[in-house]
């Protein structure tokens, strides 16, 4: 993996804890998802009108996203509402890339360096030390199921997203289709599921899901991108620093608690980076 590569794919790791935090601090979680995912749908049309057409090849594979994506906002919008943004978010995003690898293992022609392994394992490490305090600080258990639901989501659109970029020749015009379909998909399944009031109607609701999605767009696009160049599974793991982020989020913007756990946990996020460039 490059350089350029690496400081791209950790700004979307950002912008990916950056979009989870606004999801995260509306009074409504499933509303704001709503909002982001119908923004989605403009965002999406206007890059294809400016990128190059992907290959009818990978059709199959933009719908195949959109219906994964549909599962994973559904499991992390009922995580937020049972959980922290600092608790939720490691346990969400710290089991995909291990599936990722052990599938990728079977499926993938990719060729990770033992170095890479190396990294992964002991970002799995940090990752879980991050997210074993909704056992020992009495949260509510209930967020762990949509937690590791997401999870299995998130892995399997990962993979469906590396593979379906390569065959689309066009990876931004790839991401963007995606989004159509992601935001037609989960807006359209949430209202059927719960109705037209599942819409927040408030202006200030709509500014927060409107950034959130602008934040997603960046964080997704980039590691796509970023899957036509390197490893999927590598990259797959070095977005999980977001994680990192979502603590420091969690910490300086929602007065979450930072607790020798959490930054020991960080410190081992951060070492697994690290090994992942070596």
């Amino acid at each position: 993996m490059s350089f350029w590569i690496f400081v791209a794919v950790l700004a979307a790791a950002f912008l990916h804890a950056l979009w989870n935090a606004l999801i995260k601090v509306g009074t409504s979680k499933v509303g704001g998802m709503v909002i982001l995912s119908i923004v989605e749908v403009p965002i999406g049309l206007a890059v294809v009108a400016v990128s190059p057409p992907i290959d009818p090849a990978a059709i199959p594979w933009v719908i195949a996203a959109g219906c994964t994506h549909f599962f994973y906002k559904f499991f992390l919008t009922y995580a937020y509402d049972r959980g922290d943004l600092s608790r939720v978010y490691p346990i969400a995003r710290g089991a995909a890339p291990m599936i990722v690898t052990l599938v990728g293992l079977f499926l993938l022609s990719d060729t990770v360096s033992d170095w890479e392994y190396a990294g992964i394992a002991v970002l799995a490490v940090g990752i879980l030390l991050m997210a074993r305090g909704v056992f020992s600080s009495g949260e509510n258990r209930r967020l762990l199921p949509f937690a590791l639901g997401s999870a299995a989501a998130t892995a399997t659109y990962t993979l469906i997203d590396g593979l379906g970029a390569r065959v689309s020749g066009s990876p931004w015009g790839y991401v963007a289709w995606v989004f159509v379909a992601d935001g037609t998909f989960f807006a359209t399944g949430m209202v059927l599921l719960r109705g037209l009031d599942v819409i927040p109607r408030n202006l200030a609701a709509w500014r927060m899901g409107a950034l959130a999605s602008a934040a997603s767009y960046g964080a997704y696009s980039v590691s796509i991108w970023a899957m036509t160049f390197s490893s999927i599974a590598v990259v797959s793991a070095l977005r999980e620093t977001s994680i990192l982020f979502a603590v420091l989020i969690g910490w300086l913007a929602f007065g979450e608690k930072m607790t020798a756990e959490k930054a020991l946990a960080a410190l081992v996020i951060v070492a697994g980076v690290m090994l992942t460039r070596l």
